[in-house]
């Protein structure tokens, strides 16, 4: 493969990145050109990088970035086509399984967000223990307008325990997605920086927290582990299932591809 085509494919599948300054661990989602849309091969090295972190003892703090003008504007689409049921079990799984990872690894994660957050992408965001974002940051999961797809349990409370019960309702009913002061009014966001500051604030965040005793910081961890293990695991496949096989979800990622509003049918 030529360094051009080798390039071109870099672009075309993103990265995972990981870079470690000290103490603190930098992973950021790189494909700009797609607002870093993630791929199967970015989620790959995220899981990757995830195991590896938690291995590791001199890591104290994880910091989550998006490349570019965005954090991740979701799952990218186009790997959908042709999607059945069992894909949509498969796929959510995978999802479930990163975004538990990062909300049980023993360091404490912060998510630095700036542009979209959406669906996947605030998803990753909501298994963070602190979030940050700029004034423009947007967040959602627009899937009722968009794919008509769903989430997993553990993901849906995920969002819930990110943004309350009412909200998170509202948000995956209508589409719409919140601004930076709404995600601060119900508590999804720790705080919010001007543009041009957010990584310096983060990173300070980051160095305090990597300065203090690590096993308080653990236990407070290892409690909300625990909390979020007691409760009862219920089953979930069979909706994901319906979901993924419905022609409705296959109107919805046509449409996408096609650039036009999907015809829903509810089948």
């Amino acid at each position: 493969m030529s360094t051009e085509n080798a390039a071109q494919h870099h672009d075309e599948e993103g990265a995972v990145l990981l870079e470690q300054k000290g103490p603190i661990a930098m992973i950021t989602l790189a494909r700009p050109a797609a607002l870093n849309a993630l791929t199967w091969t970015m989620y790959q090295q995220m899981e990757a990088h995830l195991e590896r972190l938690a291995a590791d003892e001199t890591t104290r703090a994880i910091i989550i970035r998006g490349e570019g003008k965005a954090f991740a504007a979701g799952t990218d689409i186009e790997q959908f086509q042709d999607f059945s049921g069992e894909d949509g079990i498969a796929y959510e799984h995978k999802m479930e399984a990163i975004a538990e990872r990062l909300y049980t690894i023993s360091k404490p994660t912060i998510a630095a967000i700036h542009g979209y957050a959406v669906g996947a992408g605030l998803v990753v965001a909501s298994a963070c223990d602190l979030r940050y974002a700029t004034p423009a940051s947007r967040f959602g999961v627009p899937i009722a307008r968009t794919l008509g797809n769903c989430i997993t349990l553990k993901n849906y409370r995920h969002l819930v325990d990110a943004f309350g019960t009412m909200r998170t309702k509202e948000m995956l009913f209508t589409g719409r997605l919140l601004t930076a002061s709404d995600a601060l009014q119900c508590g999804f966001l720790t705080a919010i920086a001007e543009e041009e500051r957010l990584m310096t604030h983060v990173t300070g965040v980051a160095q305090q927290i990597s300065s203090l005793a690590p096993l308080t910081i653990w236990a407070v961890k290892e409690a909300q582990r625990r909390l979020n293990a007691a409760e009862e695991a219920i089953d979930f496949d069979d909706v994901v299932a319906r979901i993924y096989s419905s022609s409705d979800f296959a109107e919805g990622v046509q449409a996408y591809l096609e650039k036009r509003k999907p015809n829903w049918r509810g089948q």
